[in-house]
């Protein structure tokens, strides 16, 4: 019986790691080890896929992968679950139950069930709080099942999906902002998630704001022509936790200089929760900062 296999393009497309990296990995650390189909071209087996993704999910946590690489798979598979983690905020502890059922629902599966608890919380609550007491708990709880490998990666996609749909209806429904600020929300290359920049739409929009979503993973250039384009007064971006740390001052520094000095450039997400505080960016890690600097800005400009 064949073993089941991925050619090398299904194999950086399913973990993340490019092309490049893998080749690189084989040569250096004698892993992944592809065997070869009847064409001559590299094939994977899936239980080497399984390792490279894990290995990924690990790397985003900060370990190196030569040490990753190195060790045995009982070792590689408890290093996720036992990362510590710093005790929840009172923001992220809210209703834990109902969070509770919500991923249960993700877990078992149950699309239609998941998007009918949102909607009913989202009409109980409203759209502020659903977002600050639902969706965000909600996301980072998720994360950290990601990390732990306590939920499959379809199961990650199938709650941002959901999720997203949830979101991006109750953002059409909200009436057309003022233009008062015009804000422009996207992220950088490498960073894929959009559940951040949703959320802090489906507030910015709700307080009046005009909206300018761009999606993720927009180049430097592109951003800052968007901004001219738009007339825009601040650029959002969002940094999930999932972002190379060490990869947003220099990043940030770059995408200041591209900006005329009269747009504010303002980064949110938990991914520059700890980030070292830059000249000309406003660092906003929750979404209670994001709201407070709106007003911020409205009452400078009415100055």
């Amino acid at each position: 019986m064949n073993t089941p296999s991925l050619n090398i393009g299904a194999v950086e497309r399913d973990t993340g790691l490019s092309k490049d990296v893998l080749r690189m990995w084989e040569r250096r650390y004698g892993f992944p080890l592809p065997e070869r189909n009847a064409n001559g071209e590299r094939v994977y087996p899936i239980d080497q896929v399984e390792r490279l993704r894990l290995i990924k999910r690990l790397m985003d946590q900060g370990h190196r992968p030569g040490r990753l690489i190195a060790l045995p798979s009982e070792a590689l598979a408890q290093l996720g679950p036992k990362k510590s983690r710093p005790p929840r905020a009172a923001s992220e502890t809210i209703d834990e139950p109902g969070i509770d059922t919500l991923i249960g629902l993700i877990k078992r599966h149950n699309a239609n069930g998941y998007v009918h608890a949102l909607q009913q919380r989202l009409a109980r609550h409203g759209l502020q709080r659903f977002v600050q007491d639902t969706i965000a708990p909600l996301t980072h709880r998720i994360g950290e099942a990601w990390e732990d490998g306590d939920i499959q990666v379809f199961e990650e996609h199938l709650f941002t999906e959901l999720t997203k749909r949830v979101l991006r209806q109750s953002i059409a429904a909200l009436p057309q902002g003022d233009g008062n600020p015009r804000v422009l929300l996207t992220t950088l290359p490498d960073e894929q998630h959009i559940l951040g920049l949703l959320m802090v739409e489906a507030l910015f929009a709700l307080d009046g704001a005009e909206c300018i979503p761009l999606g993720t993973q927009m180049p430097m250039t592109e951003i800052s022509r968007a901004a001219e384009a738009h007339c825009v007064d601040i650029v959002t971006l969002s940094f999930s936790a999932a972002f190379p740390a060490r990869k947003i001052p220099e990043a940030l520094q770059q995408l200041r200089q591209l900006l005329p000095p009269s747009v504010a450039l303002w980064a949110g997400g938990a991914g520059i929760a700890h980030a070292t505080p830059l000249p000309g960016v406003q660092q906003l890690p929750d979404l209670a900062q994001g709201l407070a600097a709106l007003g911020d800005w409205r009452a400078q400009a009415s100055v």
